[in-house]
């Protein structure tokens, strides 16, 4: 039996149109899915809370094409009801948003301990914070993301996603356009673990450390990812001070003072690892040393494995010598003057 919830008429029959391919498959035994017709945030908000109360995992349905705007939160902090069970949201070409004229600053998602929230082709954006996540709060929970975007999102920790002690996994996903202090698409802390596979870190920034990626207490996992665009005083791409892990992945095009493609720290005596497999650090620009891996780390180490630290301004690695395998170019290219530039004012997400 469908179950469809309705603020009126018309509503309902938008909501009959909505698509149906995007569903995962439906184990015997679950609950039917919860489909909420176009932009009713009522709807929405009751069947987030209904998902929650599931004794089987609550699977909503949102209309496909269709822009849900947020315009006051539900709580002091969020747009939608904290994800306190296992969630699953569906849509495509679907986004949900802090809504341009909302006079309140809130995220849009917060998963609490022991919360799961699935979100599938879906885009989550501006959303607005003055701590942690502006786009999603990931607070212990699991947080996985299937062909989404997190866009234009807004924070001082975490501008797109803060995922703090949680689990956090990117499928296909794109991160862009978000803003932090600290880790403007990203930031991963309190022994938290991010696996990103395929999709991309672009356009984001930081005006302190990690412009797409803070990785600060936690281990991540980055597999066929792009990191470009990105930019930070410090750590353009990415900054790491735990354990971090780059495969089959670029690092391109981005800009920081130092360390503009990776930053690679520690914090106390706890140390930092990097490991780069079959990737390809190029064409990153620091404004005073290390253009393509900074690694002040210590103790700390930076492992390269069949991957390429190359073309990056003005140096390839700083300080000298510190990363095995790493040579710098024997004529010395002078770095820009300029500060750092904004980020990009647009660009095509792929799917």
């Amino acid at each position: 039996m469908k179950t469809i919830l309705r603020s009126g008429a018309v509503a309902a029959a938008i909501g009959v149109g909505l698509s149906l391919a995007v569903l995962p498959a439906v184990p015997a035994g679950a609950a039917a899915a919860i489909r909420v017709p176009c932009n009713d945030i009522t709807a929405l908000k009751t069947a987030i809370n209904n998902a929650n109360s599931s004794a089987n995992a609550g699977r909503i349905v949102l209309a496909s094409h269709c822009t849900y705007n947020l315009t006051a939160p539900d709580n002091p902090d969020d747009g939608l009801p904290e994800i306190t069970g296992n969630v699953t949201i569906t849509g495509r070409d679907t986004t949900i948003r802090r809504a341009p004229n909302a006079t309140q600053d809130f995220r849009v998602f917060h998963v609490v301990s022991g919360g799961t929230l699935n979100l599938n082709s879906l885009t989550v954006s501006g959303g607005a914070n003055a701590g942690r996540g502006g786009g999603i709060f990931n607070a212990n929970g699991t947080l996985n993301l299937n062909r989404t975007i997190i866009k234009g999102n807004q924070a001082s920790q975490g501008g797109g996603i803060f995922n703090l002690s949680g689990r956090l996994n990117l499928d296909r996903s794109t991160v862009e356009r978000n803003t932090a202090t600290f880790g403007g698409g990203i930031n991963n802390n309190g022994g938290g673990t991010v696996i990103m596979k395929g999709g991309s870190l672009l356009n984001n920034r930081a005006t302190g450390n990690g412009g797409g990626f803070t990785n600060a207490v936690g281990n991540a996992s980055l597999e066929s990812v792009s990191v470009r665009r990105n930019t930070a005083p410090v750590g353009g791409g990415l900054h790491n001070t735990s354990a971090l892990r780059l495969t089959s992945s670029t690092v391109r095009d981005n800009i920081a003072v130092s360390g503009a493609g990776i930053s690679n720290d520690s914090v106390g005596s706890l140390g930092s690892a990097l490991t780069l497999v079959r990737s390809l650090v190029t064409r990153n620009t620091a404004i005073t040393a290390g253009g393509g891996i900074l690694n002040e780390a210590s103790p700390g180490d930076v492992t390269l494995t069949d991957s390429r630290v190359v073309r990056n301004r003005p140096d390839n690695c700083s300080p000298a010598g510190s990363v095995p395998g790493c040579t710098n170019p024997t004529s010395t290219v002078t770095p820009p003057t300029k500060q750092l530039p904004p980020p990009a004012k647009d660009s095509k997400s792929r799917k």
